[in-house]
């Protein structure tokens, strides 16, 4: 079998060569001409999967390695027999560990503490529920937003918009969607804006359409909200440079790029294309993740105050800080060279671990920093 990947999918190659023969190309690359002889097509968030890319090709089964899907055309798919597969849950912890990053650098940078402040999650799927948690963990009052859920289940733990917009924080995970009573195109405009408290952090890892550009620009001018942090941005990857300037924490949709992650996607859609075909499944996750480089950490609780060596512990497995510096040299690119340094910075993203990956040394496994810290993932 012939089998074209995005070339940004960890090992795709190393394992997929078990049942085909792969050739990798860069996701904005794969193009009708590509595939037109290909069985099996893998990409990632930045290729559209359509009738204009497989109409005249032999493909029978395209997957995603990511959880999102709305560069996907289903009905399409599911109109011609193609076979398809995502990868969901795959980068939930990941995109809740950046949160939780995120929320310790915002914190350090403003000088307040997380605890007792209240975070509002728009969108509990698999994404939201690990932030949920993870935000839980650090004594955080956590309120949650999905009609959807809310209708499946009747369970009033899921609240109105009018509770989140009372929140220290708005966190947005939702699927980019443009119509029915759930639509989430722009969801976010200059209404929802007005509604959140001059206090409020907004931020968002789901899609850059969920979020009006120029709504968000304009809060932040008038200092109607205290800050933003955002991985997503709309028109990726031509993203809006003033408002690169005007946010606390920028990022090149990375979220979600944990190296755990991005092979948990891979493995999820090799596994599918097996069964898809009737093939033996050779290989499983750790056949590929490599070992940490970090497999343990000594914590000294009375080295700083709680928030701090937290913050400090997270740092140590990821800086956050790091990806927002990269990515605001786009501002010293040549215009017609940004986009290809955004597409870059993802392309050529270093290997990030997840927290679970390193051990915590610390005298009290039952103190509230250690419970704290195994809340955000790392174990005890």
């Amino acid at each position: 079998m012939k089998i074209i990947a995005d070339t940004n999918i960890p090992f795709v190659k190393e394992c997929f060569s078990s049942i085909g023969d792969v050739t990798l190309t860069g996701g904005r690359d794969i193009t009708a001409e590509l595939v037109k002889d290909a069985d099996i097509l893998l990409v990632r968030s930045i290729t559209k999967v359509n009738e204009e890319l497989l109409g005249s090709s032999s493909v029978k089964f395209a997957a995603t390695a990511t959880i999102g899907m709305d560069h996907i055309d289903r009905d399409y798919l599911d109109r011609s027999g193609i076979g398809f597969s995502s990868a969901p849950g795959s980068n939930a912890n990941s995109v809740g560990e950046y949160v939780i990053a995120a929320l310790l650098a915002l914190g350090k940078k403003h000088k307040f503490v997380l605890e007792c402040k209240s975070i509002g999650i728009v969108g509990v799927g698999n994404v939201g529920s690990k932030v949920a948690d993870k935000a839980a963990a650090l004594g955080m009052t956590v309120v949650l937003n999905d009609p959807p859920l809310k209708r499946q289940t009747g369970d009033d733990k899921y609240r109105s918009l009018e509770e989140i917009y009372h929140c220290d924080f708005v966190t947005m995970h939702t699927p980019l969607t443009f119509d029915g009573e759930d639509k989430t195109f722009h969801l976010v405009d200059d209404k929802f804006f007005g509604s959140l408290k001059e206090s409020c952090f907004f931020m968002n890892t789901s899609r850059g359409g969920v979020v009006d550009t120029s709504a968000l620009k304009n809060v932040l001018d008038a200092k109607g909200i205290a800050g933003a942090v955002l991985d997503v941005w709309e028109n990726e990857p031509d993203i809006d440079n003033e408002l690169l300037l005007k946010v606390d924490l920028s990022t090149p949709h990375i979220a979600g790029y944990s190296y755990d992650g991005k092979v948990a996607g891979m493995i999820m859609i090799y596994e599918a294309a097996c069964r898809h075909f009737g093939l033996e499944i050779k290989h499983s996750i750790d056949d590929f993740l490599p070992a940490p480089e970090i497999p343990e950490i000594t914590i000294d609780p009375s080295a700083a105050d709680e928030q701090t060596i937290i913050h400090d512990t997270v740092q140590s497995i990821y800086v956050i800080n790091r990806d927002d510096f990269n990515t605001r040299e786009i501002l010293i690119v040549e215009p017609e060279g940004r986009g290809k340094w955004f597409d870059d910075l993802r392309k050529n993203y270093p290997v990030r671990r997840e927290f679970q990956n390193t051990k915590i040394i610390i005298e009290d496994n039952e103190s509230k920093l250690a419970k704290k810290l195994s809340g955000i993932g790392f174990k005890i």
